[in-house]
């Protein structure tokens, strides 16, 4: 037992003898019971007897009994999931053993219902029977028999009809042994025997052997585990334990010594061993000697002894009640009663076994606290112990349930920096890792320059990543190692980390371009904003590219010209910067500004004018600065082109300062024409004492603005040189449009000494000359004047005095004859005589309208027939009307309807000059009695007092109106 004695020896188990419950006695009713077979399941403890009785033991110990068969009881079987009882016995002398089922749950009288009594007799050869075995199924049972058969019955084993039986295997060999598993579809039997272990696959229709071993156990020396083991078959030898599946052998354990009983306890094995003292056998069953038994339960999955005493011919081992229940040779009843988890740990504590707690723990699936508690303490053991390479890997298991701190502090010594990487390192694993702990982690690669783990940890690709990437950057930043932070960068699109990296610590510009460029719109914009200026610097013509692309059309360099959307049909997206907030950025490179917004402007002329106004300004500081005559021409050129582009868009008056502080002449000159400033021009010119540019500024521009010509004559008259003909010039113009006076000419001209009197002889003569024409003109108005008013007058009072003869032969409307003519007298000063015989159309017939303004009549109504008096006549013309065509036409009773309009026009001139006259006086008051004179005038501006008004009429002269009269003679 060599091997056994490696095994570490515990005692879990209690062990006690069993007690009647009524007299707290030692149990003795199974003292006079001669076993001979016993099972356990389903609440009960069975024993049966050399008598053929069967005795049920219920938990409180009472006994029932009754008679199964007539001879003896060989064997039992429990089954686990039905409250079924399979026994065979003899109910005759010989060889005849009875199958007979027993259903537990239908009791009479105290005697369960035999369901089934059928004979085990292997191909009509009478043997006795050495073992039996069901399925759980309940369709399938065998029976062992000492002649090396096994028969299996198939078919409901509660019923003896339509059950089939059939011999499965055969062997000289008694057999020893027979269990039954599940194997997926397939029932495999297991059958051992003194000198084999075969598998026999009996839910084939060709039975399927598979011999395991070549060498067999004994009797009771076989048994199945549970499903912790995955339910082998266990044999025991004088060597050691076996274990068995379908298709071979499995795992052995060298257990020492002959082995006479095997069982199978909640994961353990029991195992009944000989030992060789001897007691003396009790009085009752005569002076035999009984034998020592040692039982054994070994833990399998943890490998430790849990118990082991010596008992005296240990008669049978049940298990129930979750207690083992030992019956030895001198009928006592012993139970077994397993320590409670934290019992047994606690003794394993108190040992340090501290790798077998943990075991067992799992193994009685203790709870995840518990078992982290046990890691805590054993690592603290093996950090007392000095064993930091074990106590990390203990603290490592209690991660996500004991502070990291805890772990953390007591290896913080640098001796200890391994197992603190170590436990970082499982710490990330575990996703439990805070910012703290990686930078830590992170650290401790660093000092131990251990690149290759550096590299397991974060450049790993495929790997999930489990820990803070911002923080692993900035420590492989700070430390140095910028491969890494980059990698991580550019993995986790970290883009304002990877540029950081690539710019300010490897200096690697053209990579952070690449970069940039194969951003989204948003980010690429950001980022050239961050870094345009220390990018145009170093690589400013990949710059300048990149910067064209996202302010036109900006698509990432790695993205296919032809994506998704386009061949959906879809209309793409335009995305583009503003170019002007990326001009701050060429501060230091003036030519790729130039040639940035060359481009911009180019294909997109709609540009702001920021840009054109930057444009013009760097070229004139290219033209001011330029050496190269050639070169400083061209440019020129493209200023002038710039400026006189129609589609450019710059600021007017920014231009003209720009072109003004870089002495521009040219771009002066044109924008001043530009925006109309004529003056300016000519006062550019005589600045620069231009005498020819001056004239000709004057010829150009004096059509839109005459008082050039007067500056001109007042700019010459200043020079003290000679500048008769510019003078004679500027002469010929002003006296040609009349732009002065002579007098005011003359007093110009006065400020030049040069200035003789042949100078202005001839403009004098001339002036003179049209003034006398005009006098003479005049007085020939004011003489035609006076002779028309005279005669205005002499027609006035004779309306007054005398009487008018209307002649009128229409009408003046409808055109029909006047008739019979009237006369009308006029009771202040005379008679009237209307002669009008005829309207427009028609003769003149009463009644009809006569007017005073001229022989004017009319038909009373307007209609298509002859005029009769009354009718109507108006002194202003010979205007005559029918009354009926005077009523129709006429706005009101005192007006000619073919004068109105006339007349109309003269009374608003006279009423026009009647309020101007008043406005003005009003005016002059005002401003007179006002402090600030300035708002008065400003106030009459805003309420149009001072805009021409210009009324237009076809004869000034006609500025009367006559006066009605009408007649109804009888």
């Amino acid at each position: 037992m060599a091997a056994f004695l490696q095994w570490r020896r515990f005692n879990f188990f209690d062990k006690e003898v069993v007690k009647d419950p009524e007299t707290s006695q030692t149990y003795d009713k199974l003292k006079d019971i001669n076993i001979s077979a016993s099972v356990s399941g389903r609440g009960q403890l069975i024993f049966g007897d050399h008598d053929g009785y069967l005795h049920m033991l219920n938990r409180e110990l009472q006994i029932n009994s009754f008679k199964a068969y007539e001879i003896r009881v060989s064997h039992l079987f429990q089954m686990k999931q039905h409250n079924l009882l399979i026994s065979i016995g003899e109910d005759e002398q010989g060889v005849n053993p009875l199958i007979k089922v027993w259903n537990l749950e239908k009791m009479e009288k105290g005697i369960p219902n035999c369901t089934r009594i059928s004979r085990a007799i292997p191909a009509n050869k009478p043997t006795p029977v050495t073992c039996l075995a069901a399925h759980e199924c309940l369709n399938w049972m065998a029976v062992g028999f000492e002649n090396g058969s096994v028969i299996v019955l198939k078919g409901d084993i509660t019923k003896d009809r339509h059950s089939k039986s059939k011999v499965v295997y055969e062997n000289s060999k008694p057999i020893t042994g027979l269990a039954m598993k599940t194997s997926g579809k397939n029932i495999i039997l297991f059958v051992t025997t003194g000198g084999s272990v075969i598998s026999i696959n009996i839910s084939a229709k060709q039975e399927q052997k598979t011999t395991l071993e070549d060498f067999g156990c004994c009797s009771s020396c076989s048994v199945m585990t549970d499903h912790t083991q995955d339910n082998q078959l266990v044999i025991g030898r004088q060597d050691a334990v076996y274990f068995y599946q379908p298709d071979g052998r499995g795992p052995c354990l060298a257990f020492e010594g002959e082995k006479l009983q095997l069982h199978w306890f909640r994961g353990y094995l029991i195992v009944v061993g000989k030992e060789n003292k001897g007691l003396p056998r009790a009085p009752i069953l005569g002076g035999q000697t009984l034998e020592m038994n040692i039982v054994s339960v070994y833990d399998i999955q943890n490998k430790f002894i849990a118990y082991t005493a010596p008992y005296a011919d240990v008669i049978s081992i049940l298990c129930e009640w979750g207690s083992v229940y030992i019956l030895s040779g001198d009928r006592k009843l012993y139970h077994l009663q397993e320590k409670d988890t934290q019992t047994k740990l606690e003794m394993l504590f108190k040992k340090n076994n501290y790798t077998l707690a943990i075991s067992l723990a799992k193994s009685q699936q203790y709870d995840q606290d518990g078992l982290i508690d046990i890691f805590k303490q054993y690592g603290d053991h093996l950090y007392g112990k000095g064993d930091h390479d074990g106590a990390i890997d203990q603290y490592i298991k209690t991660i996500g349930k004991l502070e990291a701190s805890y772990v953390i502090r007591k290896f913080l010594d640098a001796q200890r920096i391994h197992n603190l990487t170590k436990y970082l390192q499982a710490l990330h694993k575990a996703q439990q890792a805070t910012e703290e702990h990686t930078t830590l982690l992170l650290n401790c690669y660093t000092k131990l320059k251990d690149v290759n783990k550096l590299d397991e940890f974060i450049m790993t690709k495929d790997r999930e990543v489990d820990f803070d990437v911002e923080t692993a950057m900035k420590v492989c930043r700070q430390a140095g190692y910028h491969k890494h932070a980059l990698f991580l960068a550019e993995k986790h699109q970290k883009h304002e980390w990877y540029l950081r990296i690539q710019l300010e610590d490897n200096k690697d510009y053209q990579k952070a371009l690449e970069y940039i460029g194969k951003l989204e719109f948003d980010e690429a914009e950001e980022n050239l904003k961050k870094y345009g200026k220390m990018l145009i610097s170093e690589v400013p013509q990949q710059t300048t590219e990149l910067l064209k692309r996202l302010c036109t059309d900006y698509r990432p360099i790695d993205r296919p010209l032809i994506d998704q959307v386009n061949l959906d049909g879809g209309i793409p997206r335009i995305q583009k910067a503003s170019a002007e907030e990326f001009i701050h950025i060429f501060v230091s490179n003036s030519p790729r500004l130039t040639e940035f917004l060359e481009h911009m402007i180019k294909v997109q002329p709609n540009s702001p004018s920021l840009l054109y106004n930057t444009l013009l300004e760097l070229y004139l500081h290219d033209i001011v600065h330029e050496k190269d005559i050639s070169a400083k021409t061209d440019k020129v050129r493209k200023t002038e082109d710039l400026l006189k582009n129609p589609e450019a868009k710059y600021d007017l008056d920014q231009a003209l300062v720009l072109c003004q502080m870089n002495n521009f002449k040219a771009g002066i000159l044109y924008l001043y024409e530009k925006a109309h400033l004529y003056q300016q021009i000519l006062r550019y010119h005589m600045e620069h004492d231009d005498y020819v540019y001056v004239i000709d500024t004057c010829k150009k521009f004096g059509a839109q603005d005459s008082n050039l010509w007067v500056q001109a004559l007042s700019y010459f008259a200043r020079k003290e040189e000679n500048c008769k003909p510019q003078l004679m010039d500027v002469l010929a113009h002003i006296d040609k449009k009349n732009l002065l006076p002579p007098l005011l000419v003359i007093q110009t001209l006065a400020h030049n000494s040069t200035a003789t009197l042949s100078v202005v002889k001839d403009y004098i003569i001339r002036r003179l000359q049209l003034e006398n024409d005009q006098i003479t003109e005049d007085e020939r108005l004011i003489k035609q004047y006076r002779e028309d008013t005279e005669k205005k007058r002499a027609q006035i009072e004779e309306l007054k005095t005398t009487a008018k003869i209307f002649q009128a032969a229409k009408c003046s409307i409808c055109n029909h004859p006047l008739e019979l003519p009237s006369v009308q007298s006029f009771p202040s000063t005379g008679t009237k005589i209307f002669q009008a015989a005829k309207c427009a159309f028609h003769p003149l017939e009463l009644p009809s309208v006569h007017f005073l303004c001229e022989p004017h009549s009319f038909h009373q109504h307007i209609c298509n027939h002859p005029l009769e008096l009354p009718s109507v006549h108006f002194l202003c013309e010979p205007h005559s009307f029918h009354q009926h065509c005077f009523e129709s036409y006429a706005e009101n009773d005192s007006e000619c309807p073919v004068c109105a309009a006339e007349n109309r026009k003269i009374m608003d001139i006279i009423r026009a000059q009647e309020q101007s006259k008043d406005l003005h006086e009003f005016f002059h008051n005002q401003l007179e009695r006002s402090q600030d004179g300035f708002s008065v005038v400003a106030d009459y501006f805003g309420r149009g007092v001072f805009n021409k008004v210009t009324l237009i009429t076809d004869s000034p002269t006609r500025q009367r109106t006559g006066s009605r009269t009408s007649s109804r003679l009888p």
